[in-house]
């Protein structure tokens, strides 16, 4: 039986079928891609390989085309001399294009998917190396640019890609570990928010308590896609807040991120501004997807963050929403490990396939990040009794 694949550039060159393919995952279905592509970073492009078996899609990939730059890597400066050291090294080993399996701008494993009753993951994986030569000559051909870096991303430890290791190992991958993702599990018997309250034990219940009060007069409102238009330059600035602060970026959103996602998403796409005396000082959005409620990018002002433990209200928020909507599961992702451990969720560990196409680079990639990447020095919390 004939395997053969196609790449794409554009969510309107799949074919009929791609949808009702992924419809498992919104991550991967044509409306969330087209809204990247008319809102994506400025150094990020798509491509997207569909893997056909005897013609019809049996599998599919997303691919993100992501040129580096060293002033969007480390926006932090360490105190420490050595840190900083192989901070500027590791600057310049990944400085330049990069092909990641996955996406980037959300935490887990959003980037492939195939038909284990027509293709059996050896053939899917081959099938996926060679598209990525390809795209990696089309780009040396068209921009006489360099692919330095293949990046497949991210997967939890029981994910059926491990089972591949060797086919990586044997094309010069290395697994790493990365932060985990932070998930929280909803239990059958939160019919309501108070049901979550009355599961606390009594410390953290005077922690959310003390939270609320600290919140005031604060008011919410979800914003629909013409209160998003208007407001895209306050949200974008309260989202640079946010994504300032963060140690390693490859990527800064475009401003009209948040209104094109919302276009095309629609109900499945929920933006909630956060009010204080009519001023907008913070929002956060999220994603539904089926039984998963998944966290997006937020934005809020410096000062009421810390004067009104805004992020911290912002996390009970998006549970009381995923309660009262009978989702399963809250995905919160991977930052501020410590403080959505204390809401509830619990770190599942994930790890990535990483390989630099320099031979002697590649060598010393997997200690750099070892060097960057220790383990999280962070304390699990238990806030259920």
């Amino acid at each position: 039986m004939a395997i053969d694949y196609k790449i794409f550039t554009q969510s309107s060159q799949f074919p009929s079928a791609w949808n009702t393919f992924v419809q498992h995952d919104v991550f991967l279905q044509s409306s969330y891609l087209k809204a990247l592509e008319h809102s994506s970073p400025t150094n990020m492009s798509w491509y997207y390989v569909g893997i056909f078996k005897d013609e019809q899609l049996a599998g599919i990939a997303i691919i993100q085309r992501v040129q580096l730059y060293l002033k969007d890597m480390f926006r932090i400066v360490s105190n420490s001399l050595w840190k900083a050291v192989v901070r500027s090294i590791l600057s310049k080993v990944l400085k330049g294009n990069i092909l990641v399996v996955g996406n980037l701008m959300q935490t887990g494993q959003h980037g492939i998917f195939f038909d284990e009753n027509h293709l059996t993951q050896s053939e899917f994986i081959k099938t996926l190396f060679n598209a990525l030569d390809t795209i990696k000559h089309t780009i040396k051909q068209l921009d006489k640019k360099k692919v330095r870096v293949l990046l497949f991303k991210d997967y939890f430890d029981d994910d059926t890609i491990h089972q591949s290791k060797a086919e990586f190992k044997q094309q010069g991958f290395y697994q790493l570990n990365v932060q985990p993702n932070m998930v929280l599990n909803i239990p059958s018997h939160w019919h309501n928010f108070d049901h979550y309250l009355n599961d606390l034990s009594a410390k953290y219940r005077t922690r959310y308590k003390r939270a609320i009060k600290k919140f005031g007069i604060i008011s919410i409102k979800e914003l629909e896609l013409e209160d998003i238009q208007l407001r895209s330059n306050r949200m974008y600035e309260l989202y640079k807040n946010v994504s300032n602060n963060a140690p390693f970026n490859t990527f800064i959103l475009h401003e009209n991120h948040f209104y094109q996602l919302k276009k095309e998403l629609q109900d499945n796409f929920k933006v909630f501004g956060y009010f204080l005396n009519g001023d907008l000082i913070g929002f956060h959005s999220l994603i539904l997807n089926h039984q998963q409620l998944e966290t997006y990018f937020l934005g809020y002002d410096t000062i009421h963050q810390q004067n009104n433990q805004l992020y911290l209200n912002m996390l009970y928020k998006m549970l009381n929403f995923a309660i009262d909507n009978r989702f399963k599961t809250v995905v919160y992702a991977r930052t501020a490990i410590e403080i959505k451990s204390s809401v509830g969720a619990k770190a599942i560990p994930m790890s990535m396939y990483l390989k630099h196409t320099n031979f002697i680079i590649n060598v010393m990639l997997k200690w750099l990040f070892k060097v960057m990447n220790p383990s999280s020095n962070w304390e699990e919390r238990h806030p259920f009794k």
